[in-house]
């Protein structure tokens, strides 16, 4: 729910509380309405009807002081319709209209804003119409005024990264406390507690460039997953065997970058504790590479391959749904080829159409 909409709901309960009409004669009422975010002034119906009250948000939105505005008409304010070309004036949707009458560009004290218009008479106990309460709902800053704009989306952009950073520092976190908890666990827990803090480690990368990226909704798959191989033969170094990585630029959206960082995680993590076994050594290839109708991601090893009638990923494990996830958000097509002492390899292949980022 928007921040308008959840004002415009504030405004609709303050005119349907009961006794409003005698409340507004409260000295006590109008300190409360001094302190509500919500621009708020009403005007007595007599003849001539007169403002009585404006709080300070409304001085604001409208760059009146209290002094301008207390014992003068509505005609005082000025606002330009911007929602329909025939609107009816401000002045007049406040005197002719009721609830929500439009959407107006003001002057305001600080900067142009446009505000959604409420206005409703408040009748007293008797039913005799006694009050009106006008009330001027931020919808953001006037399209006329660029800097404004440009100081929210820097604004917003800052707060993104702030939080993209937090979430990054997080996952870096609870890694380490994973790690730490593995050394300490039985050694039939260590391998589920490494691949846990792998992918978790996976997302922190994941995080990260996203934050360094120029484009918010994208970042550069090749670069991802590099630095996810990096991440992973640091963390389960196995002496005599070594890594060919070749990355090709990609920029893919984080929801076909994050399955399959996770699905890469998995691959390398599997080749590094099981493909060598009993061997010296051999190698792992990582290659990502791109052409015209895509990209074709390629995880092997030269080991000694999967067990006898085992595949991967196993169903009913994590590693499925993961490569379940990467299918669905990419239309990726996923093969597995595997031979006794030949090694394994692992194939991803997915559209430049189906990886790219939401226009």
């Amino acid at each position: 729910m928007t921040s308008t909409s959840t004002d415009s709901e504030e405004v609709e309960r303050l005119i349907e509380s009961p006794g409003l009409a005698g409340a507004l004669e409260s000295e006590r009422f109008k300190t409360f309405l001094d302190h509500v975010p919500i621009a708020i002034a009403v005007s007595e119906l007599r003849d001539p009807e007169i403002i009585v009250y404006a709080n300070p948000e409304f001085e604001r939105v409208s760059g009146l002081g209290v002094s301008a505005l207390e014992q003068q008409s509505w005609d005082i304010l000025e606002g330009e319709a911007v929602d329909e070309p025939n609107s009816l004036s401000l002045v007049t949707a406040i005197l002719e209209s009721s609830d929500r009458v439009g959407r107006f560009k003001m002057q305001g004290s600080d900067s142009p804003v446009i505000v959604d218009l409420h206005s409703n008479v408040i009748e007293d106990d008797a039913g005799t119409p006694t009050y009106r309460l006008v009330a001027l709902v931020s919808a953001g800053p006037s399209e006329l005024d660029p800097q404004s704009l440009e100081a929210r989306v820097r604004e917003k952009d800052t707060q993104l990264r702030e939080l993209q950073h937090r979430v990054k520092n997080n996952l870096q976190m609870i890694t380490a406390l994973i790690r730490m908890e593995t050394r300490n666990a039985a050694a039939a827990d260590q391998t589920g507690y490494e691949r846990l803090a792998g992918r978790v480690a996976s997302l922190a990368l994941l995080y990260d460039a996203l934050a360094l990226s120029e484009h918010e909704e994208e970042i550069d798959l090749g670069v991802y997953l590099s630095q996810i191989a990096t991440a992973v033969m640091a963390s389960h170094a196995v002496e005599g065997v070594r890594l060919d990585l070749r990355v090709d630029t990609y920029p893919v959206s984080i929801n076909v970058a994050m399955p399959t960082g996770l699905v890469v995680n998995e691959l390398l993590t599997n080749a590094l504790k099981h493909a060598f076994r009993g061997r010296e050594g051999g190698t792992i290839t990582l290659h990502s590479v791109v052409d015209g109708n895509g990209c074709t991601v390629m995880v092997a090893d030269d080991g000694v391959g999967l067990p006898a009638g085992e595949t991967w990923p196993k169903r009913g494990r994590l590693g499925a749904l993961i490569a379940e996830s990467l299918k669905q958000n990419a239309n990726a097509q996923l093969d597995v080829s595997s031979q006794p002492e030949s090694g394994t390899t692992v194939t991803i292949t997915f559209k430049r159409s189906a990886a790219a980022a939401p226009k």
